[in-house]
């Protein structure tokens, strides 16, 4: 693939494109196909997560949008995720977990950038709040279109997401899950069970 299937997010809150394989920076017009070609495979659930991770990152004052962006954001927009994590009090501890790292419990994440075990570096940016993705929220992302392609659907899902949120277990999505007793293997589990299929 000449292209990253994830854009990162620009100063002004776009999603620019990648540079193109001949490594000459893409042509406005290129990068708003890129940007509107993001938007379109997103299921509107999940494009609202996004959006939410977002603003979420710029009102915390955080330099990238990290996986508990995304997970908070994902937890609140996509009735899937809720519905998946909804056994006994599982949703409750997330959110209590996550609300805590809103308010506190997760300082010990700020002026730090989120890593991965891929070994990708910190995506760098201009302009003030969000400049972009962490390594380990691109990579998530980018996980959760793989997932849709192997499906056989161009559009991604929450579920989506949320299996590749789980799967890198040094994420802070995935430290949240569990802190709030999620087990990742049956999580994904579940995911794939047909009834989540839709």
């Amino acid at each position: 693939m000449s292209t990253s299937p994830v854009p990162l997010t620009g100063s002004s809150g776009r999603a620019p494109a990648p540079r193109v394989a001949s490594g000459r920076l893409p042509s406005a017009a290129e990068r708003r196909a890129e940007c509107a070609d993001f938007e379109d495979r997103l299921t509107a659930e999940l494009m609202t997560a996004v959006g939410g991770a977002r603003r979420r990152a710029l009102r915390d004052g955080d330099r990238q949008i990290d996986t508990a962006h995304l997970l908070h954001s994902l937890v609140e927009a996509d009735p899937e995720t809720a519905a998946v994590l909804d056994e006994g009090d599982r949703l409750a501890r997330v959110l209590g977990y996550l609300v805590q790292r809103s308010i506190g419990y997760g300082l010990r994440w700020q002026r730090a950038a989120e890593e991965t075990g891929s070994g990708l570096p910190v995506v760098r940016g201009g302009g003030n709040g969000a400049a972009g993705w962490s390594p380990a929220a691109g990579t998530a992302l980018a996980g959760a279109f793989e997932r849709a392609v192997r499906r056989g659907d161009r559009r991604v899902r929450g579920l989506d997401l949320l299996a590749a949120l789980a799967a890198d277990p040094g994420n802070r999505a995935a430290e949240v899950l569990r802190r709030a007793g999620v087990d990742a293997l049956a999580l994904t589990a579940r995911i794939e069970e047909p009834s989540q299929q839709v």
